[in-house]
């Protein structure tokens, strides 16, 4: 009988939280029946479909045939960006209802992403021409738009997941201590030393809100073209906030990229190698992202 390794054994059963499979405007290299079927490579539990522009979840629906086959559960959401009318607490409402799990704050409309990919960060041009419009979290005042209140308030009754999206560490540090004052149980920040421009520091007052810090295997991949940091470093990020705190997941699916099962193997396989233990890969790849997503209520 042959025994699974190390990386077999950490990686089963793993749920993918930033999945970015079609269809979508973005050239993307598969779709979501795609991406469960290659998730089945390593017994993954479940991914979240995740697109910038628009409720994922009535994909999965019109594929619900195709999907009931493959032991990869998927699950869908929205992100709060200007194709669904920014922060929107009717198009929350639907998604969540319909059973989507996760509501992203605006990730291409904030003004940090803009900022970011304004300055020469580079992003995927779409397939289709489209209009991109800042959408902000805060009125002239400078105080959160009442809208915000409302969707965090839709959040909170479904039990779903606060994604901090692409905004900046002040709009996430407001943003989620009214989500934890509202009921919201389930944080998490994506990427933070892209786009949010975050450290560690900053995170531990994240985690102190009830927030998970996630990282992307694209971002460490080394054989990612854009891949800009080191397993060493991520190793760094996990060791200064704490595997409790830290989920890893792929932000893959785009046209040109690997899929996402190789990338958690490569990644995985290099933190496991500088030393980091079996028992703490598995919580940032399965424990954490599986309590985020709902699975084990």
């Amino acid at each position: 009988m042959i025994r699974p390794s190390a990386i077999e054994r950490a990686l089963h059963g793993l749920v993918d939280l930033h999945c970015h499979s079609g269809p979508n405007p973005l050239p993307r290299r598969f779709d979501h029946v795609g991406a469960a079927a290659d998730g089945a490579r390593l017994g993954m539990r479940a991914l979240l479909a995740k697109s910038h522009h628009h409720n994922t979840v009535m994909d999965l629906l019109a594929m619900r045939d195709r999907l009931a086959p493959l032991s990869t559960a998927v699950y869908g959401g929205i992100a709060l960006n200007n194709q669904v009318g920014g922060i929107n607490p009717y198009a929350v409402e639907m998604c969540l209802r319909m059973g989507g799990r996760c509501v992203w704050f605006p990730t291409i409309s904030s003004r940090a992403h803009i900022d970011h990919h304004n300055s020469g960060g580079g992003f995927p041009k779409p397939t289709i021409p489209l209009s991109l419009a800042q959408v902000d979290v805060r009125g002239p005042d400078g105080a959160l738009l009442p809208e915000v209140g409302r969707v965090l308030d839709v959040i909170a009754e479904s039990g779903a997941l606060l994604s901090a999206g692409h905004m900046a560490p002040e709009d996430i540090l407001e943003v989620f201590a009214a989500a934890r004052d509202r009921g919201v149980k389930r944080m998490v920040v994506s990427h933070p030393n892209f786009v949010i421009g975050s450290d560690p520091a900053q995170c531990r007052e994240f985690i102190r809100l009830g927030a998970y810090i996630e990282h992307e295997t694209s971002m460490y991949d080394p054989e990612v073209a854009q891949a800009r940091w080191s397993a060493r470093q991520l190793l760094d990020w996990i060791e200064q906030v704490g595997p409790e705190h830290t989920v890893l997941a792929s932000d893959l699916g785009q046209a040109g990229r690997p899929m996402p099962v190789d990338s958690f193997i490569r990644v995985g396989s290099a933190l496991l190698d500088l030393g980091l233990p079996e028992k703490d890969l598995r919580r940032i790849v399965r424990v954490n992202p599986s309590y985020l997503l709902g699975l084990d209520d």
